[in-house]
């Protein structure tokens, strides 16, 4: 029977209390102690969405890993953008960067502990994309961790049931849209379900290891250690959890086990790699700190299509305080109408960035759907190049670029702005990050906001637009 949309008040209310002993600082003392680099490859650029003060690469040489071993942050992240690839393409790039991230770490002497970050509602090519890293890391029977718990998000996974919060409810993640994916739809919220599923029955429900909040609250650690020492070869496991004392629990008893040579993979939302890497909390960035500087337009650039998404562009028009400038998918599709379509965006979109204006160019919202996976993936491909091709050729810069979406966020960054190396930042608004981009890029230095398709109430983007907006105009 599948579970049932609920009261966010009543599974919360009902938990048992968090366990009492704050573990950050011992996590931290530990992660430091161990000289172990947390690699995290994420499938788009959202899941540096908990973090600050870490590198992002969107190269992946042996000898761009050797160098990111060596310098002084806890963790770095890999932005491969797999999401946007068909499955033997996600699979083939998995394994060639845990081969060269295995032999960046013995070149280099420096233990390594991967993270396979993905969705926090469960989209992504799982198992194949982490059986593939396992194979090129050298490590195929390493146990595999499910968490995809993510606070900012209002993603709680509570019995086993991953839930996507939605306003004062908490909705079974197979109940939304997002489970309704053209490319990586899904039946389950029961996490041990889903993974028979995903796994197509490999891995029965039943052998799915659960560590659940009882556990973490009520045994804590050294519960939770037994639990993750008794994991066999090849096998995977749920961890339950409702709060970020919840992951500290977790990851204590992971140092614990894994100081005795028990070792895992992870695939995970983007709280956990926060933990793990014992990188605390900071402060919301300010405004000052992401506008360029000049007195052109800011511009959004907006690809997702979910439905979050859509609602989110709807109330950014209704504000009437940035200048719309909607592109067709089917004139993007059309042959004969796709440069005409793009050579109008350029023109329309460096108009009103000169005059000034915050600038909204978007996709047209209704979904175009093929009857495959890799006619669906194509399609994308083929709208995210489309923005890519407008962002590149603009002739002024933005006083401030927001990407909306995982997909267009990372083509953007890689292909329009030349993006190499970027250093995270922080977050504007809980789960949304923000780079600094790198000396490479086509505007060094510049703030660049990835804001995720899945985050945000209705009102986040025009919120963004309000706080970046200069004063005069506020004022007027």
């Amino acid at each position: 029977m599948p579970a049932a949309i609920v009261s966010k008040t009543d599974p919360l209310a009902g938990l048992p209390p968090e366990w009492p002993e704050d573990l950050l600082g011992q996590i931290q003392d530990r992660v430091r102690a161990a000289g172990r680099k947390i690699v995290v490859l994420d499938d788009d650029p959202t899941g540096t969405q908990t973090v600050h003060a870490v590198p992002v690469l969107t190269t992946w040489s042996v000898d761009d890993f050797a160098r990111e071993l060596q310098n002084r942050f806890p963790a770095f992240y890999i932005l491969t953008n797999s999401r946007s690839l068909t499955a033997p393409a996600a699979c083939a790039l998995g394994k060639e960067i845990g081969a060269n991230l295995s032999r960046a770490s013995r070149r280099t002497g420096v233990p390594i502990e991967v993270i396979s970050r993905s969705d926090s509602t469960l989209r992504g090519h799982f198992p194949g994309e982490v059986d593939a890293l396992k194979e090129g890391l050298g490590v195929s029977t390493r146990p595999c961790l499910l968490i995809p718990f993510f606070l900012e998000g209002g993603r709680y996974t509570i019995d086993d049931v991953h839930y996507v919060a939605d306003g004062d409810q908490l909705v079974p993640a197979a109940s939304t849209a997002f489970a309704r994916d053209a490319v990586f739809g899904y039946r389950h919220s029961n996490l041990r379900r889903w993974v028979e599923e995903k796994t197509g029955g490999r891995m029965a429900a039943a052998q799915v290891t659960s560590i659940t909040l009882e556990d973490l609250r009520r045994g804590g650690p050294s519960r939770v250690a037994r639990q993750l020492t008794a994991m066999t070869p090849d096998s995977y496991g749920v961890v339950n959890a409702a709060s970020y004392r919840d992951l500290e629990v977790l990851v204590a008893a992971l140092l614990q086990v894994e100081a005795e040579s028990k070792e895992f993979i992870f695939r995970t939302a983007a709280s956990f790699v926060r933990v793990r890497a014992g990188i605390a909390p900071c402060e919301t960035i300010a405004p000052e700190a992401l506008s360029a500087g000049n007195d052109h337009g800011g511009l959004f650039v907006v690809g997702s299509h979910v439905p979050q998404t859509t609602r989110q562009v709807n109330t950014l028009l209704e504000s009437g305080k940035v200048k719309a400038v909607e592109i067709s998918v089917h004139a993007l599709l059309d042959d004969d109408r796709r440069n005409s379509e793009i050579d109008r965006a350029v023109r329309a979109v460096d108009q009103s960035l000169e005059n000034g204006e915050d600038t909204v160019v978007f996709t047209s919202r209704k979904v175009v759907k093929a009857t495959s996976d890799e006619e669906n993936l194509t399609i994308g491909q083929r709208v995210s190049d489309s923005l890519i091709r407008i962002v590149q050729r603009l002739t002024c810069q933005p006083r401030y670029l927001v990407a909306k979406g995982g997909i267009t966020s990372s083509d953007v960054a890689t292909n329009a702005l030349g993006v190499r190396r970027a250093m995270v930042l922080g977050q504007p608004l809980p789960g949304v990050p923000v780079w600094q981009l790198g000396h490479e890029a086509r505007y060094p230095g510049m703030a660049y906001i990835v804001f995720p398709g899945n985050v945000g109430d209705d009102r986040a983007l025009a919120a963004i637009q309000e706080r970046l907006a200069p004063k005069a105009q506020l004022l007027r």
